[in-house]
């Protein structure tokens, strides 16, 4: 069965004179049944890989900004290293939400001081922790910063 890619649901920001609003109004809330905040203690910290076979992802930077990766894993024991990557560079100052389906390992790199980022899980903790596989953060490497 294939499974799907990534997808980057685009949001907005409003702006008058008693501040901003950010928002992603197409990313549907139903399917997800927690959330989690995420930082680290300094810009440039790599958190990879964390994957699941039947949990999805939805993540968004809701402060700072952040490269944020996933990886469709071809064998759960010893994945390749050479499969394709879908690298995003995410920032607060642009919502959006990074969908990333089951099946794929997830990974970020914060670009900014106090990045925050915010996981939606499709799965409870419990069951999770029944599908969790971790790789080496090295395993695949999308954090290059590209010199222009």
């Amino acid at each position: 069965m294939a499974v799907a890619e990534p997808v980057m649901i685009m949001g907005g920001l409003s702006v008058d004179d008693r501040g901003q609003l950010a928002y992603v109004n197409d990313f549907e809330l139903t399917k997800y049944k927690r959330f989690y905040l995420v930082s680290n203690h300094r810009s440039e910290f790599v958190r990879a890989w964390h994957g699941h076979k039947l949990e999805a992802k939805g993540v968004t930077v809701v402060q700072g900004a952040a490269i944020v990766a996933a990886v469709q894993v071809d064998d759960w024991v010893s994945p390749a290293v050479d499969l394709p990557m879908h690298r995003h560079i995410m920032s607060a100052k642009k919502p959006a939400i990074l969908e990333i389906p089951a099946g794929y390992a997830n990974g970020f790199m914060t670009l900014a001081p106090d990045t925050i980022l915010c996981f939606f899980s499709t799965s409870t903790l419990d069951e999770s922790a029944g599908d969790d596989y971790r790789f080496p953060a090295a395993t695949w490497n999308p954090w290059n910063i590209e010199e222009r």
